[in-house]
């Protein structure tokens, strides 16, 4: 579970502060898939980030079961989220210099986890003929496989998506949210999918939104 009290996020100082994220209280099961919608510069991917431990809140607390994140240092966020969270950006971030196979397995091999499931990920994403390319060689809709893939070899228990199909077409944002969907019913993921798509908001069995950096 994932619950968050009263999380704030500031930038700036003195007149030039900017509240990003105000009081944010909610809770998340387990197993949940659930859409963060809201305008640009709602505070949409503030909580994202502050859910992942990219970043750092200026006030209140988020948990992951009995684990305070809020509470970690540096290095022990690193360490916990990237054991236990796993990352799918809108603009895929994955490194060109190393094939589809290497980014896939960069996870495990920085946290020294033997990945048992990588056949598995890969042929269940169609990704099987294509490992040994490298991202210049793959469609949009390949490096986002690529990229989930990346997000799953560690096995992590909550997956978090920063708009997954804002920058593919049609026909692959839809393959990567039924990619999505399926890991939520089959493998009982909780995910997170910040989006300002109706129709992606639609498909999720909950939809948070936000507006001028507050719950609503």
């Amino acid at each position: 579970m994932i619950k968050t009290e009263n999380l704030c996020k500031t930038y700036g100082k003195g007149e030039g502060i900017v509240a990003a994220l105000k009081n944010a209280s909610l809770t998340i099961e387990n197993g949940e898939l659930a859409a963060i919608i809201g305008k640009s510069g709602s505070g949409k991917t503030t909580l994202l980030n502050l859910l992942g431990c990219l970043d750092t809140a200026t006030e209140g607390k988020a948990f992951y079961n009995d684990t305070e994140i809020t509470s970690l240092g540096d290095s022990k966020a690193a360490d916990f989220r990237l054991r236990h969270i796993g990352f799918v950006f809108q603009f895929f971030d994955l490194l060109p210099e190393l094939t589809a196979a290497e980014n896939i397995l960069l996870p495990a091999r920085l946290a020294k986890k033997t990945a048992d499931n990588y056949r598995e990920i890969v042929d269940s994403l169609g990704l099987s003929e294509r490992v040994n390319h490298y991202p210049s060689q793959l469609s949009g809709g390949q490096q986002q496989r690529v990229a989930i893939a990346r997000a799953m070899i560690n096995d992590p228990e909550v997956l978090l998506c920063d708009e997954p199909t804002g920058n593919l077409d049609e026909r692959s944002g839809k393959e990567v949210m039924d990619l999505l969907i399926k890991m939520n019913r089959e493998q009982n993921k909780t995910i997170l999918i910040v989006t300002h798509n109706p129709e992606i908001a639609a498909q999720c069995g909950r939809t948070i939104e936000i507006a001028d950096g507050m719950i609503v």
